[in-house]
């Protein structure tokens, strides 16, 4: 059975990471600061991203999502573990991006997964660790190359 301060953690932890999503979806880069340790180390490789700091990544966010016109990252349960400061997710993802083709929306789909390290930081958590691990890309346009720097 779940104590109480373990409950409360976990909750934190899932709206932490509804609001990356959020922060992503709505552009809103300086959001990241409340999500991420100012040390953060984030790898998107595996979906032709890069891996950096959170400096790094906001900066390369906002140029490898500049071409999109909408997005909307919607999150599965998250799988939690905590103990004690620090804590471990493991999070589907599924990602319809819409870019413009042909002068028309044109939506293709990611599927992903968050691996996220987590601590406690005087009383919020904060995403310490993050890799992007991918599942798949579905009706992705065959001359689409993502921005990888």
């Amino acid at each position: 059975m779940y104590k109480l301060q373990e409950i409360s953690d976990r909750l934190e932890i899932q709206d932490l990471l509804m609001s990356y999503c959020e922060a992503i979806d709505t552009r809103e880069w300086k959001l990241l600061n409340e999500i991420f340790t100012d040390n953060a180390i984030i790898d998107f490789t595996e979906a032709g991203g890069i891996k950096g700091n959170l400096k790094e990544i906001k900066l390369y966010l906002e140029k490898a999502l500049k071409p999109f016109l909408s997005m909307q990252h919607m999150m599965g349960l998250p799988k939690i573990e905590v103990d004690g400061l620090t804590a471990q997710s493991k999070t589907m993802l599924f990602n319809p991006m819409v870019i413009e083709r042909n002068k028309s929306p044109h939506t293709f789909f990611v599927g992903l997964w968050y691996f996220d390290k987590l601590v406690k930081i005087s009383g919020s958590w904060k995403i310490a660790a993050r890799y992007e691990s991918l599942s798949y890309f579905h009706n992705v346009p065959e001359d689409f190359v993502p921005i990888s720097s």
